[in-house]
């Protein structure tokens, strides 16, 4: 192992010395390696040493003058006067591949990854031969292909592409098994002999396959994919060939620094652990070429680390994991190792049972391990549970989470013991010692000394299990607590023994009287909200009398629609007026006070009866809707708002002066034809101190309908005010006859779901006799 391991450096060493020689003079691989060797040789210095004075100096040889490379078939067989120069001139037309693998070769050094080798190689093939994206495949140990690096492709589609199982038909996997490339140049043949990778296979309509040599056989494929279609060019295929056997150094020194003895960092944490308690080893993993982890080295561990084969410390040191413990291979824990490595982040697993013979003798045991990165190796922890211990360990647990501790009594002995909760929950120190089960009683409050006795008594004369709560004084205040006990009878039915435990329940019944008192407050305040709301109805009723059937005002026939809201326990600000005034003009009023409640009935018996003083006493509309704003400033709440349209019908003239208030508009019904009126300017009452309302004036015709409504018929939850309107409009041309049930038609069909708000609606029509006679009834 250790020729093998020394063989690996070395190796390592000499392909990244080639590289660098390759960059520099642009010589190929082989003629790269003569060229160190006869270097070497010169020197008196062995092979790896004049691998690392090339890496760290690479002095400079005696050239001559514009020396042209080899051809690139024959590549494979330059000597090292041919990769310094010294050979015959070649032919002509063949100094461009040199040059571009001199640049190649150059470019790969400072790569440190497959994926930065793939992304490298793509930028000097794409030019060169018209390559569209590199993808470097490894053959994995259980078959199959697995992605190392790719460039020119969607990380979706590497996900998808990230393993290749081992199927037939694969032209990457037959390349690397066979040492052949594969060059794929007809979309249509290919596809039905081989499986293509690619979603879809079109997208690259020609590719390549190469393997790339290490030792006797190959282990990685490179592949070359074009969205061009037709073959390779024999110029591209020697490149390709040639850059596949440059890619393999590379890859091998990618993983050598994996595979290197633990060395000095190794001893230094044995030198630690050996300082440290408890159980702990470091691991050290050893990866395949390919760099999948293979095994763990134990390279320290802690004095008192202990296998389940008993070995201690410094035993273990230098023993594999699949070695001393092959069934691990696959679980859980092992992929718990794979993932702290792959993720940085410590892995902690659920404890499980290991499994194992030694010396004929089964031995079992449970752990609990955890693992944490440290540099490249993992820092292994564990603990051994022993079966009793543990079954302890989860008793004290479920009492400590249950705030219960058990109690026995030996009823012939006199012997009594408490588990440790059972002090805490009885509020006595551990060095008191257990109570006499007859005394128990003395420790709770006296109202409740009464119950306990005598279900102990019956529990010790009779046996009856009892399950009792009771109350003790506590410096935190009184608690509440619970005992159930139980007796074991001896064979002619005697109590010999008493099994028990005592619950805390403070916090529950805490909990339970909690909540009992906020019921209580619950059912008060509801019932003094339907107090208010029930004092709140009637006034709205006194205040708001509804007409039973449609009245003629004006000559005009009104109809009057008041609906409160289904939800809630509050009574709405919503109201209306349609009077005579005294010139024999209609005033028409509806309006909506912000709010609910006592507080918005009496806002809006206030707005409601001022507004009809002011304009039965010859106030114009506009200062009406002035005055009532000042007068909702200077209440007694001056938050609250309101809106309103005021309208005031002339029948002599057969026009309807209006203003409004921050207020829907009216919908008018003329000849079939629906439309809401442009609204003149006007801010809500009691937002600001001095607002312009303005009026305007419609000339009614015979047949006209006009609603004056509040926002809860147009308002739904989570819907806009103008699909509400467009709602309304549809609603009246369906509805919009001219009768009598037509307003309850439309109402049923705008209020289907639970009304949330108050809805008023005064429907005021022209009839379709004259005018004159309109005017006169």
């Amino acid at each position: 192992m250790e020729r093998l391991r020394d063989l690996a450096a070395t190796s390592a060493v000499l392909e990244r010395a080639k590289g660098v020689l390759m960059a520099v003079t642009g010589c190929t691989p082989n003629a790269a390696h003569e060229e160190l060797a006869q270097r070497a040789r010169d020197g008196n210095r062995t092979l790896l040493e004049q691998c690392w004075l090339t890496l760290g100096a690479l002095p400079p040889r005696t050239q001559p003058a514009a020396p042209a490379a080899p051809p690139l078939s024959a590549l494979g067989s330059v000597t090292a006067a041919g990769c310094s120069g010294s050979a015959g001139s070649p032919p002509a037309g063949t100094t461009d591949l040199a040059d571009v693998l001199g640049r190649i070769g150059r470019d790969l050094v400072p790569v440190d990854s497959p994926h930065e080798l793939a992304g490298c190689l793509l930028s000097h093939l794409a030019p060169e031969a018209g390559a569209d994206a590199v993808m470097l495949y490894e053959r994995l140990p259980e078959g199959g292909l697995g992605l190392i690096g790719y460039a020119g492709i969607e990380p979706a589609l590497a996900a998808q592409w990230r393993h290749v199982p081992p199927l037939t038909g694969v032209p990457a996997l037959d390349a690397v098994e066979s040492g052949e490339p594969f060059w794929l140049e007809d979309l249509a043949t290919d596809r039905t002999r081989y499986q293509l990778i690619g979603d879809p296979p079109e997208r690259w309509r020609s590719r390549a396959w190469l393997p790339v040599p290490a030792g006797d056989a190959a282990h990685v494929a490179l592949g070359v994919l074009r969205r061009q279609g037709g073959p390779f060019a024999p110029r591209e295929r020697e490149l390709l060939r040639a850059v596949a056997r440059l890619c393999a150094g590379r890859l091998r020194a990618f993983d050598s620094p994996r595979n290197g003895a633990p060395g000095d960092v190794a001893q230094t944490v044995q030198a630690v652990f050996d300082a440290l308690p408890g159980a702990a080893i470091l691991l050290t993993p050893l990866r395949a070429p390919s760099g999948e982890v293979e095994d763990y080295r134990i390279d320290a561990a802690t004095p008192e680390a202990v296998d389940v084969f008993g070995r201690t410390g410094r035993e273990m040191v230098g023993s594999h994991i699949l070695e001393s413990y092959p069934s691990v291979a696959g679980e859980p824990l092992w992929q718990g190792y794979l993932r702290a490595l792959q993720t940085g982040h410590p892995f902690e697993g659920e404890p499980f049972a290991y499994q194992d013979v030694v010396g004929d003798m089964p031995v079992t045991a449970t752990y609990s391990v955890r693992a944490a990165p440290l540099g490249e190796g993992l820092v292994v922890t564990w603990l051994r549970h022993d079966p009793v211990e543990r079954q302890e360990q989860r008793l004290a647990d479920v009492q400590r989470l249950g705030n219960l501790g058990w109690a026995n009594w030996n009823l012939l002995t006199r012997e009594a013991s408490w588990a440790a909760q059972t002090y805490a929950v009885l509020g006595r120190r551990p060095g008191q010692g257990p109570v006499p089960l007859e005394e128990v009683p003395g420790l709770v409050v006296p109202e409740d000394t009464g119950p306990l006795t005598r279900a102990i008594d019956g529990l010790i004369s009779e046996g009856r299990p009892f399950d009792v709560p009771f109350r003790i004084e506590a410096p935190t205040g009184v608690r509440h607590l619970r005992m159930v006990a139980e007796a074991v009878n001896a064979p002619d039915g005697t109590p010999v023994e008493v099994h028990s435990f005592v619950q805390d329940l403070t916090a529950q019944r805490s909990a339970e009287l909690a909540l009992v008192e906020s019921e209580r407050a619950m059912l008060l305040q509801r019932g003094i909200l339907q107090a208010e709301r029930a004092l709140a109805a009637r006034l709205q009723h006194a205040l708001l009398p509804l007409p039973s059937k449609p009245v003629r005002l004006a000559g005009l026939r009104v109809e009057v629609a008041y609906l409160p809201a289904q939800s809630g326990i509050h009574v709405g600000g919503d109201w209306f007026s349609a009077i005579e005034l005294p010139d024999l003009n209609a005033l028409f009023v509806v309006g909506d006070v912000a709010g609910h409640g006592i507080d918005a009935v009496a806002t809006m018996a206030q707005l409601r009866f001022t507004a009809k003083g002011m304009v039965s006493t010859g106030s114009s509309l506009t200062g009406a809707l002035a005055r009532l704003n000042q007068l909702l400033l200077h209440s007694r709440d001056s938050q609250t708002t309101a809106t309103m349209v005021l309208a005031r019908y002339d029948p002599d003239r057969h026009v309807l002066a209006w203003a409004q208030a921050g207020h829907p508009p009216p919908l008018l019904v003329r000849r079939g034809e629906v439309r809401f009126l442009d609204r003149p300017g006007g801010m809500l009452l009691g937002a600001m101190s001095s607002p312009d309302y303005e009026s305007l004036e419609l000339r009614l015709e015979p047949g006209d309908r006009l609603l004056l409504y509040t926002d809860g018929l147009v308002e739904r939850p989570g819907e806009g005010l103008d699909a509400g309107f467009d709602r309304l409009a549809e609603a009246v041309r369906t509805h919009g006859s001219g009768e009598s049930g037509s307003l309850e038609a439309l109402l049923a069909a705008m209020l289907a779901d639970e009304r949330r708000d108050d809805v008023c609606v005064l429907d005021i029509r022209m009839p379709l006799e004259d005018a004159q006679d309109a005017a006169d009834g």
